[in-house]
């Protein structure tokens, strides 16, 4: 047939004769069209290969059209076409080569046309259309610092330049649906959609549509076959998969999590006795959306998760007989004291674990072989016998040969030089093994400041034919050294003037002395002796300067750990107006050199220290000062020479975010006892000047500290501080010198005090709330504090943590008035951003509940004081 029509045949009926005749009239001028068309127009012939008569050809060559990404050859070859081979056509090669192009996956369309012949010879034409290739994406629905994830979910499956299946789509899809799920949002849905991109040749651009739906809350967690335990013990054991009624955790379904949290519920039967309990079943289903309960205005809470878990308890077992093969270093007596667990307990298999490998107290049997040099110490419990409801133990010990350590490496120590790291360690070549040392070095280094501990590694390669051990430090410098540039506004006080002040300090906390002309060591001073430098100045002007440096060498001659502290101070106050009568100022100026070390009785957590100080104080016309006699002091010079014995025990593990151990403090300061040599006449005259030109007084303050990790990074802090100031004689007045402040944020006693005072923060209360009281300051003071602390970042380079405290703290004028249970409570919130170059940064909000004048007050910010830590965390 001619692939152009040459006549067309049109059938209809109608009784009306016009009609006929134009319509007779349209077909004569069609037909006479097509004639004409047919003649321009040369005719498409199709040669029409029979398939029952296929013919053997020669490929006489084949050539790729479309390809632009996928080389030509080795489609060729996949095809398995080659020139010179025989191929029958019709036949099987086509289909076959068709197919093989087909499972690349790497095309839309697939033809293999016959381009040619020339007799026998047959040439093939492939012609690919291939799939788009991706080139970028964005996201819609998505906050910006969620996009960080989905990159790296998106690059997982696909790269910029690949090629876009749907395959890879419906992946990528399922994959960032479940990345939300796993966060709790069961609901979520992720469309792909795909865009030309013209930015390429056949590229494409993604646009993901993230839904994320709202978090899908647990509706309630049910039990069955708990009969020895209440469902609410149970619930709390679960800690990630917890109900919507749960308060500080959020309710959310995760699988894992879940798997998880049924992990440890079998864990926790297995303390209580129950051995063989296991979770049989479980079963999570959605609430039927439209049986939401009402809340509030009428609106429905749906689709919320059901959970039911089936318990099989088992039965409950007891510790029966507990014998110990293979002991030969210590008795079977006392390795049962250590033990601690008798015949009729209750079968608790973690108790036992943390009995016999590592518990935190120390309390455990691995403690007392790797502490003494048995690295290769083994201890196996094993059931010997199960009668009824009994357990018989048989604990095989193993003990090996002494171990010792042979070398001690110290890696990744960039700027501090290699001795600082060794000399605080307690584990040296040649000294027998003991874990306990090990652990008390990883303290001591990270007490140093100079390394991040979340990064801090220890490895111990054994050498078992020597009977020798390695122990490798792997360490990570931080930034230690400080820099204080800032700028504030002080509120005028009771002691001080408000205005600006401005601060400059730096403080080295790195610091080489020897290194000082050494110019390749600076950086931008010389460090890695581990020595303090530090310099400060702080001035508003005539209203109020301060100027200090300090000088600490923690290892005096190199050998033991004994500290050298320099230190010189400048400060000067003023108040009122230059040339009127009621200004005034106070000069102090200070030097202090203190001496420190370690000590080794009642064990090497003691430190002693002695500071010996000179401070000499200015007064004019400056009337801050008065004596318990109601004396003030306007004029005059006095000089205060004392002594200041430190005796401390310190097991705090971070000085950053502690999360356990304890300080405790006993420090006296004393003058020499001038009064021994004047009468009490002497102070009863009316010079001042002359009665207080040499200050006397003994001082006594308690510190203590302790912090313990409460659940996961929840730390609990508690913290008591008692100061008291007292006379060497009763003839004597108490000295109107160095007395306390309780209240306010602490910054006025950064550096030594700066008006002869020592001020105690207290949350809550301003500066002069508690001790106006006692014009001259008060004799003695109290503060318990309890905080509740979470870290949100452990970065070395920006340690971050939130707070809760309540505190409870008071002060009076005389030591016979001190009533620890006479307390002004308070409470509130803070947070502590830990920056090495700043220091302590951060703030505390306050509400102080013992405030009689504000009785009957509603309004509770009247109640609260909001305070700033700068550089320092205030006393």
């Amino acid at each position: 047939m001619s692939a152009n029509p040459s006549f067309f045949t049109v059938i209809f009926l109608s009784s009306n004769t016009f009609m006929k005749h134009i319509l007779l009239t349209c077909c004569i001028w069609l037909a006479a069209l097509s004639g004409l068309f047919a003649q321009l127009t040369p005719p498409v012939t199709t040669e029409v290969v029979p398939y029952d008569q296929p013919k053997e050809y020669e490929i006489g060559g084949v050539r790729i059209v479309g390809a632009q990404y996928a080389d030509a050859n080795t489609l060729i070859a996949i095809a398995g076409f080659r020139v010179g081979d025989k191929i029958r056509v019709p036949g099987p090669n086509i289909p076959k080569a068709m197919n093989a192009l087909w499972n690349l996956k790497l095309f839309t369309d697939v033809q293999i046309n016959r381009e040619r012949t020339q007799g026998d010879l047959i040439f093939l034409e492939i012609v690919v259309k291939e799939l788009p290739r991706y080139t970028r994406h964005t996201f819609v629905g998505v906050k910006k610092n969620q996009h960080e994830d989905l990159n790296g979910i998106i690059n997982k499956y696909l790269q910029k330049g690949a090629i876009l299946t749907e395959n890879t789509k419906v992946a990528l899809e399922n994959a960032m649906e479940q990345h939300y799920i796993d966060k709790g949002y069961l609901d979520s849905k992720v469309e792909i959609r795909q865009f030309p991109d013209e930015r390429g040749v056949n590229a494409t651009r993604l646009e993901f549509d993230v839904n994320r739906n709202k978090r899908v809350k647990i509706k309630d967690i049910q039990f069955v076959g708990n009969n020895n335990t209440k469902d609410r013990v149970l619930r709390k054991k679960m800690k990630e998969t917890v109900r919507k009624r749960r308060l500080f955790k959020k309710s959310k379904f995760v699988r894992s999590e879940f798997k998880g949290d049924l992990e440890k519920l079998e864990a926790y039967y297995n303390t209580l006795g129950f051995r063989d309990a296991r979770v049989v079943k479980d079963t999570v289903w959605r609430q039927d959306k439209s049986k939401g309960r009402l809340f509030g205005k009428g609106k429905k809470e749906k689709g919320l998760v059901m959970i039911r878990v089936d318990i099989n308890e088992g039965s409950r077992y007891f510790f029966r007989n507990i014998a110990w093969k293979g002991n030969t270093i210590y008795e079977t007596k006392f390795l049962d004291q250590v033990l601690g667990i008798k015949r009729g307990d209750v079968y608790n298999q973690e108790l036992l674990q943390n009995r016999l490998q590592f518990s935190q107290d120390g309390r455990d049997i691995s403690s007392l072989y790797l502490d003494n040099g048995y690295l290769f110490f083994r201890v196996d419990p094993v059931e010997a016998a199960i009668d009824n409801d009994s357990i018989d133990l048989e604990l095989r010990i193993y003990e090996g040969p002494l171990a010792t350590i042979d070398r001690v490496v110290i890696k990744g120590n960039d700027r501090t030089h290699e001795h600082v790291v060794r000399r605080e360690l307690f584990t040296r070549p040649g000294d027998k093994f003991s874990r306990s040392d090990i652990i008390r070095s990883q303290r001591q280094i990270a007490n140093l400041g100079y390394f991040n501990q979340e990064t801090m590694d220890i490895n111990t390669p054994v050498n078992p034919e020597r009977g020798t051990v390695d122990i490798e430090y792997t360490l990570e410098e931080k930034p230690s050294d400080q820099l204080e540039l800032s700028a504030g506004y002080q509120p005028a006080t009771a002691f001080s003037q408000g205005g600006v002040i401005g601060t400059l300090g730096v403080t080295f906390n790195n610091f080489s002395l020897r290194n000082i002309k050494n110019r390749e060591a600076w950086n931008p001073l010389p460090q890695g002796d581990g020595q303090r430098f530090s310099l400060r100045g702080q001035t508003a002007g005539d209203r109020y300067q301060s100027y200090n440096i300090s000088f600490t060498e923690p290892w005096l001659g190199g050998k033991k750990p004994n500290s050298l502290t320099v230190a010189g101070v400048y400060n000067r106050f003023a108040t009122g107006f230059p040339g009127s009568d009621t200004y005034g100022s106070l000069q102090i100026t200070q030097g202090t050199v203190g001496f420190g070390t370690r000590l080794k009785v009642p064990d090497d957590n003691f430190i002693f220290r002695a500071d010996l100080d000179l401070q000499t104080l200015n007064v004019n016309n400056f009337g801050q000062f008065i004596d318990d006699k109601g004396r003030v002091i306007r004029q005059g010079t006095f000089n205060n020479f004392n002594l200041t014995l430190n005796l401390a025990r310190n097991t705090i593990n971070d000085p950053i975010f502690p999360r356990s151990g304890s300080l405790f403090s006993l420090k006296v300061s004393l003058t020499p006892p001038y009064s021994l040599f004047k009468s009490a006449d002497f102070y009863n005259s009316s010079d001042l000047q002359k009665v207080y030109r040499w200050v006397e007084y003994v001082k006594y303050r308690f510190d203590s500290e302790w912090y313990t990790q409460v659940v996961g990074k929840l730390t609990l802090k508690a913290q008591a501080k008692i100061g008291i100031l007292s006379r060497w004689s009763k003839k004597t007045p108490l000295t109107p010198f160095e007395r306390y402040n309780l209240g306010g944020n602490g910054l006025n006693n950064q550096f030594f005090g700066v008006n002869a005072r020592e001020i105690i923060s207290m949350r809550g209360y301003d500066e002069s709330y508690i001790t106006n009281r006692f014009p001259g300051g008060a004799a003695v003071f109290d503060k318990f504090t309890v905080e509740l602390r979470y870290p949100i970042s452990l970065n070395p380079q920006s340690t971050i943590f939130v707070l809760a405290f309540a505190q409870g703290g008071n002060a009076w004028g005389r030591v016979q008035d001190f009533n620890p249970f006479d307390m002004r409570r308070s409470a509130g919130l803070g947070m502590r951003v830990f920056l090495p170059m700043f220091g302590t940064l951060g703030f505390d909000y306050g509400f102080g509940f013992d405030k009689p004048e504000l009785a009957g007050t509603k309004k509770l910010t009247n109640y609260a004081e909001f305070n700033i830590i700068l550089g320092f965390e205030p006393d």
